[in-house]
């Protein structure tokens, strides 16, 4: 699994390419490439947890404008490896 970690300026051109990037969010969600995103409770940024590997995710955020939007920062993209949860390694 990737973990993306995104921060958030004020610069309102972000909240006009939210629609979009929040539809292509559905299709990967539905598609399984997507185990959860969201902002941060105070808007200050976004976590996002993508399923494939580095290269799939990469692919993603390239395909997406909102990732290289005014106000918004890709911050942190690092491998996670759960524990417990939907994606634990198996035994």
């Amino acid at each position: 699994m990737i973990c993306v970690e995104l921060t958030f300026s004020d610069d309102p051109r972000r909240l006009e390419a939210r629609p979009a990037h929040r539809e292509r969010l559905q299709v990967l969600y539905a598609g399984g490439d997507i185990l959860a995103s969201g902002p941060w409770a105070d808007d200050s940024g976004a976590l996002l947890i993508f399923t494939g590997d580095r290269v799939r995710v990469d692919q993603i955020l390239a395909e997406d404008p909102y990732y290289t939007a005014p106000g918004v920062e890709v911050t942190s993209v690092r491998e996670w490896s759960p524990v417990v949860g939907p994606a634990q390694p198996s035994a």
